[in-house]
C-alpha cells in the first residue's frame, strides 16, 4: 500500500537550494574583492612606476563640444623631449578625432616643420609653437589654422613612451619593419616582421634618416598608433589595464580628471570595434619648401587646400 502525504513536503531541497546559493554569493563577493585588491595594487604599481615623471604645460581651455556632433571629441596628442627646463619643442603632433556614438576613430598628423602662425609671435615651425608658450599655444594655433575644434589634449614625454610600452605590452608590438634602421635611434632595427619592446617601437617612431625624411617618420608614428591598437584588444590585456592606467595618470598629462582619464584611455584601447583612419597634413602638392632666417627650412603650406582637406577628411566621421 502506497503512503500518502498530506503534508507539505520536507524544506531539505530548499535549505540545500540556499546553501548553493549563498555559496555562489559569497564566491562572486570573494572575485570581486579579488579583482578590485588586484587592480589597486596594479594601479599603485603603476603610479610609483611614473613618480617623479610629469611634465607642466601651463593652462588649458578646449573648445567647447559641437551641439550638432554630441559624440564627438578631439584630442591634441603632442609628444616632447622633456629636458627640464620646460621649454621642450613637440617632435609628434597629432590631432585624434573620436567620434564614440559611431566607434570611429581619425588620426590628423602634422609635420613638425610646418611654418605656422602662432598667436602672439612671429611665424615659426609648428612644433616650436609648445616651446613658446605650452599647451594652449600649441592648441590656438592648430585650431586657428587649420578649423579643427580641440577639446582636450593629452602630453607624453618620449622617455615614458619605453614604460608604458613596456608596462602595457610586456611581449612587445608587432611591426612589419621595412629597412634596416639604426641611425640616431639608439637601436638596431633589421627588416622583417618583429615584436618590438618599448625603445624599440620609439626608435622605429623616430627614424628619419632616409629619402623619406619626416614623412616617413609620420607615417610610421600612424602604424605604430594602428599596431598599438590591435595589440589592445588582446585578451591579456585586460590584467595589464590597472597598472597602465596608474602609469598612465603620472606618465601622460591631460586636463582630464584622473576618473575620466582611466575611463577615457581604457575605453579607446579596449574599443575592439573601433575603426581607425589616418592623414597627415601637409596633403601632397600643398605644399613648397622654403627657408627663414629666424625658422631655418620649412614648409610653407596652402593653408585652404589643407583645411579643405580637413574638413572632407572629418564630415566623413559625424555624418
Amino acid at each position: 500500500m502506497e503512503e500518502q502525504y498530506d503534508n507539505p513536503i520536507p524544506k531539505r531541497r530548499r535549505k540545500k537550494k540556499l546553501r548553493i546559493g549563498r555559496t555562489l554569493f559569497a564566491l562572486l563577493t570573494l572575485a570581486f574583492i579579488v579583482a578590485g585588491t588586484y587592480s589597486v595594487v596594479q594601479y599603485n604599481a603603476g603610479k610609483t612606476i611614473a613618480k617623479g615623471n610629469s611634465i607642466n604645460p601651463g593652462p588649458f581651455k578646449g573648445d567647447a563640444i559641437h551641439p550638432k556632433y554630441p559624440s564627438v571629441e578631439n584630442y591634441l596628442l603632442l609628444g616632447v623631449d622633456d629636458d627640464g627646463s620646460e621649454k621642450s619643442r613637440t617632435d609628434t603632433m597629432m590631432v585624434l578625432s573620436w567620434d564614440k556614438g559611431a566607434g570611429k576613430m581619425k588620426v590628423i598628423s602634422f609635420m613638425r616643420d610646418i611654418y605656422a602662425e602662432i598667436p602672439g609671435y612671429k611665424s615659426y615651425k609648428l612644433n616650436t609653437a609648445y616651446y613658446l608658450n605650452g599647451v594652449q599655444t600649441a592648441k590656438d594655433t592648430i585650431t586657428g589654422m587649420f578649423g579643427i575644434p580641440i577639446h582636450h589634449y593629452a602630453i607624453v614625454d618620449f622617455n615614458n613612451f619605453e614604460s608604458i610600452v613596456n608596462i602595457a605590452f610586456p611581449d612587445g608590438v608587432e611591426i612589419d619593419v621595412k629597412k634596416e634602421m639604426s641611425e640616431k635611434i639608439g637601436v638596431t632595427l633589421l627588416p622583417g616582421k618583429k615584436r618590438l619592446n618599448g625603445k624599440e617601437l620609439l626608435g622605429y617612431a623616430r627614424f628619419r634618416a632616409d629619402s623619406e625624411g619626416d614623412f616617413g617618420r609620420v607615417g610610421r608614428q600612424q602604424e605604430i598608433i594602428s599596431a598599438m591598437k590591435d595589440e589592445a584588444i588582446r585578451p591579456g590585456m585586460i590584467l595589464a589595464a590597472p597598472k597602465l592606467a596608474g602609469a598612465i595618470s603620472s606618465f601622460v598629462h591631460t586636463n582630464l580628471t584622473s576618473k575620466d582619464e582611466i575611463s577615457r584611455a581604457v575605453s579607446l584601447l579596449m574599443k575592439k570595434g573601433a575603426k581607425l583612419e589616418t592623414m597627415t597634413i601637409p596633403v601632397e602638392g600643398s605644399y613648397s619648401f622654403n627657408t627663414y632666417k629666424h625658422a631655418g627650412s620649412v614648409l610653407e603650406l596652402n593653408i585652404e587646400e589643407n583645411k579643405q582637406a580637413i574638413n572632407t577628411f572629418l564630415e566623413a566621421q559625424t555624418e
